[in-house]
């Protein structure tokens, strides 16, 4: 099994981007415990700050991925690019957001992103990739 992960603006800064909302621990870190909990999938991982980098990315491996766990950040909130470059593609993909954007500013509230996903996985932490991984496998 083949997925691919996708984190878009600002998750490069993990471990010390407001520690409070989003923990201490980088991505990394986290992304080699994900690979060694899950030794029976093949990982890739991909992180942009570039709306059009994640829009490449996303029609790079939507066709081959099983799944694509993404990570969009605040383009979720306004990348309309985003949710039309996941309806051209093959792979599932389910939407991540490590902390609970219900509970935080209004705006924070519209995903271009949900309508289009198969599944949403929301304010788990970074354990939130976990949960989206066992949904996948079942």
């Amino acid at each position: 099994m083949n997925i691919s992960i996708i984190n878009g603006p600002n998750l490069n800064l993990l471990g010390t981007r407001e520690p409070l909302i989003y923990g201490d621990q980088t991505f990394e870190d986290y992304y080699k415990i994900l690979k060694n909990r899950f030794p029976e999938i093949i990982f890739d991982y991909f992180q942009s700050n570039i709306e059009g980098e994640i829009i490449n990315r996303l029609h790079q491996v939507g066709f081959s991925a099983n799944a694509i766990l993404l990570n969009p950040g605040a383009y979720t909130h306004t990348s309309v690019a985003i949710g039309d470059a996941i309806k051209g593609i093959d792979s599932d993909v389910i939407e991540i957001h490590i902390s609970n954007t219900f509970a935080r500013e209004d705006f924070r509230h519209t995903s271009y992103i949900t309508p289009v996903a198969k599944g949403i996985i929301i304010g788990f932490n970074l354990d939130s990739y976990r949960l989206a991984i066992e949904s996948v496998i079942g």
